[in-house]
């Protein structure tokens, strides 16, 4: 199969999987799902991946630079909403950072107990699947020291989804409407956009990604545009409306992403991967919400906001769940960036310090 094949397979399978994620999006809105696109868009995803994975997506590999775009695009829309007022906060982000560390302590070790206490795996896959954090990184530092890289990547990625599928729901039932979804009448600004406002926008995170890839800039892909648009924004030099269809696209592009990330893993695999992560993510979301709880009442910061800092999923994802509330976005992301930075820095620890290369008992 020559190159161009392959490309021209790629596109047509990814534009495949794009229509029925907005398809599934669309519909999960009308049942009042929360965060329909993404959730919609996971599942459809998912369902190709369980009915097609040993025939049209074989050897499939969804497109990360198109998904880079719009992850800058989410940075972008972050950016936006970075107003002067987001600064009051300032005296009181050295302590919810610095819980940080005692939350990604807590979260690690709780799930190591998980992993191998529970689920019997090895000491290596335990701890580095039991990462709050740092998807990459602990797969990369998981390989080095022998763990079982299918166990690894089933448990990671099980984490993110599960957290954007229980979160929004459970924030739905606090809030009394559906999170991000038209029945929720999202409080986030939006407004029809011209073609020269949208163009702005794409330049700006195209310029944002690549600044932050020149810079190394930690989770850049988001933080890169977020800066930037934040910069834009807070100059008063653009005034960026962003319309929902550009939102909801991007929910769709991110949850398609991660519903193709089931190729490959047989239903057994699944359903232990599956029990452990529900207790994983469970003990981490209770311990988050732990924190929120008692920093909300030592803080001016609302427990909504910490409550989405705290909860262990992806920069990106748990920044689309800010947006969709307004729950300020910005110091969700910067929370989330800590987080991963802190969780790598116990992990590289870890590496030197710890008898993770030792298997089993």
């Amino acid at each position: 199969m020559t190159l161009s094949t392959l490309s021209l397979r790629m596109i047509f399978t990814t534009g495949c999987l794009l229509i029925a994620g907005g398809i599934g999006g669309w519909l999960a809105q009308l049942a009042h799902f929360p965060m329909p696109y993404m959730l919609g868009s996971l599942f459809t995803s998912g369902i190709a991946v369980a009915l097609f994975q040993k025939r049209a997506l074989a050897d499939y590999a969804y497109p990360m630079k198109f998904r880079t775009l719009f992850i800058g695009l989410i940075g972008v829309m972050i950016g936006t909403q970075v107003t002067p007022e987001v600064f009051a906060l300032l005296p009181e982000l050295p302590l919810t950072l610095s819980m940080l560390a005692v939350f990604v302590v807590l979260a690690q070790g709780g799930n190591f107990l998980i992993f191998h206490r529970i689920g019997g795996y090895d000491r290596a896959t335990a701890f580095y699947a039991g990462a709050p954090g740092g998807l990459m990184e602990s797969l990369v530092l998981g390989e080095k020291a022998g763990a079982d890289l299918r166990l690894l990547t089933a448990q990671q990625f099980l984490r993110i989804i599960l957290v954007i599928s229980i979160l929004p729901s459970a924030l739905s039932l606090w809030i009394g409407h559906p999170v991000g979804s038209a029945a929720g009448q999202s409080v986030m600004p939006t407004g029809p956009a011209s073609a020269g406002e949208l163009l702005v926008v794409v330049l700006a995170a195209f310029a944002g990604l690549f600044v932050a890839s020149r810079i190394k800039l930690p989770a850049g892909q988001i933080t890169g545009p977020l800066l930037l648009s934040a910069a834009l924004t807070l100059s008063g030099l653009v005034d960026m409306h962003l319309p929902f269809w550009l939102i909801a696209a991007a929910q769709v592009v991110v949850g398609s992403s991660l519903g193709v990330r089931f190729t490959g893993m047989t239903g057994a695999m699944l359903r232990r991967s599956l029990g452990l992560s529900v207790l994983s993510v469970g003990w981490m979301l209770a311990v988050g919400g732990a924190f929120a709880l008692a920093l909300a009442a030592a803080t001016d910061i609302p427990f909504l906001h910490l409550m989405i800092s705290y909860a262990p999923g992806g920069v990106t994802e748990m920044s689309i769940i800010a947006l969709s509330l307004a729950a300020n976005p910005a110091l969700v992301s910067l929370h989330h960036v800590v987080r991963i930075l802190l969780t790598v820095g116990v992990m590289v620890i870890a590496e030197k310090r710890l008898p993770l290369q030792q298997a089993g008992e």
